[in-house]
């Protein structure tokens, strides 16, 4: 379901950022969120990670806004279908897109 064009394979390995992922999603979920532009706030974004129904309209959001800011084909369904079938590793795959584009990688305070 996962694009062959992204930077990692929906099954790579990613070391701390599936650790974080799967002990706190809301974190990676903001991060992507800001980094994507779709949110303005990384505590915005984690906040809306636990609203049922919300939660998977920007996430779908987020995961076009980062398809397209590197140029990566695919659409709404196949997104869904990513989040929905393998949640934590569209997860992680989205937050190491993140990391390998210019200014992706925003630094924490």
């Amino acid at each position: 379901v996962g694009s062959s064009d992204l930077s990692s394979g929906i099954n790579a390995e990613y070391g701390g950022t599936c650790v974080v992922s799967l002990i706190a999603p809301c974190v990676t979920y903001g991060r992507n969120g800001e980094a994507s532009g779709v949110f303005d706030s990384c505590f915005l974004a984690g906040v809306c990670f636990y609203v049922p129904l919300a939660n998977l309209i920007c996430w779908i959001k987020i995961r076009g806004a980062i398809r397209e800011k590197h140029g990566i084909e695919g659409g709404c369904f196949g997104d869904f279908m990513s989040i929905v079938c393998c949640g934590l590793c569209a997860l992680v795959q989205e937050a190491q897109q993140c990391k390998v584009s210019p200014g992706g990688d925003m630094p924490r305070s």
